[in-house]
């Protein structure tokens, strides 16, 4: 199964509680956050270490303890610096479906036309808010549905009262309409990763011309996109080592590689650590938690 796909298109929760928690460590195959969308909202909190974010091309930088919302249908990855993070993904418009009147001035804030700003510290009142939600979503104490409900509804009704958003700017909008071009390309890298691409194949997939479509690309995911493509396919491949016995050298190939020592010779780049050797500590890393 594919762990980067699957987290793109799962179910969140359940039909009557669309709330789902994530918790992400070294150990995790999402540890690095590749770029991708999802129609429902989404808050990160950072528990150790930074994270860094870049939100339809807007980079954010979250420290231990900080948190951001990220709306439904924004394109978002980011990279972990030694960091433990925590995603909290729900739809928010299930939950404000029987009230009309906090539906209708919450939807600029889900849809992304009013900007909720910037990231929030601990000690704010927002973002203990969203430590409280983590807190009761990771204990799951009897009644716990009850209160992480109402603390979304705390979380917004703070972010109208105490006016903590702005309206989306024309240069957020450009960066948007550029965001739905990219998705087009990262979509074609996520089904076709493993066959050969070049500039050119993805660069017509946004109906762009090479040289325009790397300046936008670099823009909205910070990565040049051949770059790009190779640290998805690393990704994929840290994934499969996780969760296989297959060799090395399989892998390499079912993850768009030829040769297999520029393979490792990448993976070491991205990942600090040789193939088999991360293999084995994601192996001795799963076993202390599980004992």
């Amino acid at each position: 199964m594919n762990y980067l796909e699957y987290h793109e298109k799962a179910v969140r929760g359940t039909f009557n509680f669309p709330i789902q928690l994530y918790y992400v460590n070294r150990s995790n195959p999402r540890y690095e956050m590749p770029f991708h969308w999802h129609m429902e909202c989404e808050l990160v909190l950072v528990r150790k270490g930074s994270l860094q974010l870049l939100l339809d091309s807007s980079p954010v930088t979250l420290h231990e303890g900080e948190s951001v919302f990220i709306p439904g249908g924004v394109l978002h990855g980011g990279s972990p610096d030694n960091s433990v993070y925590e995603c909290l993904v729900f739809e928010m418009e299930n939950i404000l479906h029987d009230t009309v009147i906090c539906r209708e001035k919450y939807m600029p804030l889900l849809n992304g036309s009013m900007h909720i700003t910037g990231c929030f510290t601990p000690d704010s009142e927002p973002g203990r808010i969203v430590i409280s939600l983590m807190d009761e979503m990771k204990k799951e104490l009897s009644g716990y549905e009850f209160i992480t409900t109402g603390l979304l509804w705390q979380f917004f009704g703070i972010i109208l009262q105490q006016h903590l958003y702005t309206e989306q700017t024309e240069s957020e909008r450009n960066d948007t309409r550029y965001s739905l071009q990219m998705k087009n390309v990262l979509r074609r890298i996520r089904i076709d990763y493993a066959s050969p691409l070049t500039l050119e194949d993805l660069a017509d997939e946004a109906a762009m011309s090479p040289e325009y479509f790397s300046r936008v690309f670099h823009k909205v995911t910070g990565k040049a996109p051949i770059n790009y493509l190779n640290y998805y396919r690393i990704e994929c491949a840290a994934e499969l080592l996780r969760a296989t016995q297959k060799q090395v050298i399989e892998i390499a190939l079912l993850c768009g590689f030829n040769d297999v020592s520029y393979f490792v010779k990448l993976f070491k780049r991205y990942k600090d650590v040789p193939p088999n050797i991360f293999r084995r500590q994601v192996a001795e890393i799963t076993a202390v938690r599980q004992n």
